[in-house]
């Protein structure tokens, strides 16, 4: 009997050890996004051209024939031809006109703003290890630049090749990478290097993207050309959602995986180093979780400034800086800000509708100067 007592008391132990990460800061910022979330996607669903009441917009979101019908809401997340390839028909279902509006329109925004968010703040909080600089980003490492850049050359000079835009803005932002970690080596890399090159590659690859709308002709392309450049939600639907949830799920993934790595780089060169850790190749896989993150978010919503600097540093200042815990403080976190942001930049001026990036600039401007601000008092800088 004793022994059986032992056991499991070892085993409980073990368990418990297990989820020592999810503690109550956790959980509590995870319950705190999800509620503004959902009072953001209610915002959402209920306002637009075409009118509802607050009540008629949430039936329209929990509609039975939705719900009770698993290959209609299939169709939605993968998409007709996928399930035609599959052998899975569609049923051909006449939906109430706000249901309509809700599941083709509305919530296709909402779902794409998760995703974004999710992707830039969770790229965001692996850059910051990989350079070891809370005021790194996508941003500002090169990374939304090159992408931006791999955006306008497809839009404005092989516009023939717009389906492949996601594909284009992986390889954008992993060739700015590539430019920004070959001028930052010297025997290596150091974070510092690692920032000041990518302040230099998006500057020049800013330029560029410039210098691209004078080549346009069409007036058409150098506006859709900018709504990627401020990053916009605006017109996305269920396309976008399918371009970018298997990405998002496969950095999701890697980067939890990676988080044990992510803690010991965060220890320094020297101390990583005697651990045993090749630190080179450690640092450049964990920067290709990033990007592809990073590029995935670009992909479907242009260039979202801020959100992979901002959500990193609250999440962190919240649940500590454990990176399985800041992952998944992040993952809640970054849809939350994201999302809030494109209510205000939907509604500030409607019916004239903001892009979802001058809120997130307007918000994360100030921010990042009270950062180093910050920094500069504790002799950082």
């Amino acid at each position: 009997m004793s022994n059986d007592a032992g056991t499991s008391a070892a085993v409980e132990t073990r368990s418990g050890r297990r989820f020592a990460w999810l503690d109550g800061s956790l959980v509590s910022l995870a319950l705190g996004s999800s509620l503004v979330v959902l009072g953001a996607t209610l915002v959402q669903v209920s306002f637009g051209t075409y009118s509802m009441s607050i009540g008629q917009a949430w039936s329209a979101v929990f509609d039975p024939i939705v719900w009770t019908n698993p290959r209609l809401l299939l169709s939605f997340f993968l998409g007709e031809d996928a399930l035609a390839l599959a052998g899975i028909a569609v049923p051909d279902v006449d939906l109430p006109r706000d249901t309509l509006v809700v599941w083709n329109i509305r919530l296709p925004r909402v779902v794409v703003g998760i995703l974004v968010g999710m992707n830039l703040a969770v790229s965001g909080a692996i850059f910051q290890a990989v350079t070891r600089n809370e005021l790194a980003s996508p941003y500002i490492l090169g990374v939304s630049s090159g992408a931006g850049l791999a955006i306008l050359l497809t839009l404005v000079v092989f516009s023939g090749m717009s389906t492949f835009l996601p594909l284009f803005a992986a390889l954008g932002g992993a060739i700015a990478f590539l430019i920004v970690y070959a001028i930052a080596w010297k025997n290596g890399t150091s974070p510092v290097r690692l920032v000041l090159a990518g302040v230099i590659v998006s500057t020049v690859f800013g330029s560029l993207q410039t210098a691209l709308y004078m080549l346009a002709s069409d007036i058409s392309v150098v506006q859709n050309a900018i709504s990627w450049t401020t990053g916009s939600l605006t017109g996305t639907d269920w396309e976008q959602v399918r371009t970018a949830f298997p990405w998002t799920v496969a950095s999701m993934l890697l980067a939890l995986v990676a988080s044990r790595q992510l803690n010991v780089l965060l220890l320094g060169e020297k101390t990583a180093k005697s651990l045993g850790m090749p630190v080179e190749r450690v640092r450049f896989a964990l920067s290709g979780i990033a990007i592809l993150a990073a590029s995935a978010a670009i992909a479907v919503a242009g260039i979202v400034s801020f959100v992979g600097l901002i959500v990193p540093h609250m999440v962190r200042n919240l649940v500590g800086g454990d990176y399985k815990r800041l992952t998944i403080g992040c993952v809640f976190a970054g849809p939350a800000l994201l999302v809030a942001a494109d209510v205000g930049a939907r509604l500030a001026l409607s019916p004239a509708q903001l892009p979802v990036g001058i809120v997130t600039g307007l918000i994360g401007g100030p921010y990042f100067l009270y950062l180093m601000r910050k920094k500069e008092q504790l002799g950082e800088i």
